[in-house]
């Protein structure tokens, strides 16, 4: 009787890793049938229809106030990390860099690369996902979660401006 007692226990708790601990069908849960399945063939062959039905009785009741128990969202509670995390891995960039804030580019960003503002650098990308060449001066015109959204400033020379798109191109030029 002492056997079988183990191995429904053993079952139990077996059954109760499996749902706390290894979600899925894992090796506690095959464990924990075989267990129950030696305790029901025990009680049959040793005890008879009674021993094996009352071990039948036993197990899906211990079964299912294990279950209610480890499902409880107290259970979860107890188990669960209480505390959160506030820190990001980088300051974001808005904390100090403003939209207006002029810089140059240090990789070519295609459409993304990385631009220095005030000694930093920063990971940019270019407005509107256009190409702009290392050593290129931009602007900050707004911000994508730790990424900097700049455009090319316009340099007043016609010819640069075209090839950077930042100034207005003449069809008609020869």
């Amino acid at each position: 009787m002492w056997f079988i007692i183990t191995l429904v226990i053993v079952g139990v708790l077996l059954l109760v890793a499996e749902l706390i601990l290894l979600p899925g069908i894992t090796v506690a849960g095959i464990c924990s049938f075989i267990s129950f399945f030696g305790a029901v063939y025990i009680g049959f062959t040793n005890y008879g229809k009674t021993g094996g039905y009352a071990t039948i009785i036993a197990i899906v009741v211990l079964a299912v106030i294990a279950t209610m128990l480890s499902l409880r969202s107290k259970t979860w509670r107890r188990l669960s990390l209480k505390q959160e995390v506030e820190g990001t891995s980088q300051p974001l960039p808005q904390e100090t860099v403003r939209e207006g804030q002029r810089g140059r580019t240090i990789t070519r960003l295609a459409p993304s690369g990385n631009v220095l503002i005030d000694g930093e650098t920063y990971e940019a990308r270019s407005l509107g996902d256009v190409y702009v060449d290392p050593n290129t001066e931009v602007q900050v015109t707004g911000f994508e979660n730790f990424t900097v959204i700049v455009k090319v400033v316009a340099t007043g020379n016609a010819a640069a401006d075209a090839v950077t798109g930042t100034g207005p191109i003449d069809i008609y030029a020869d």
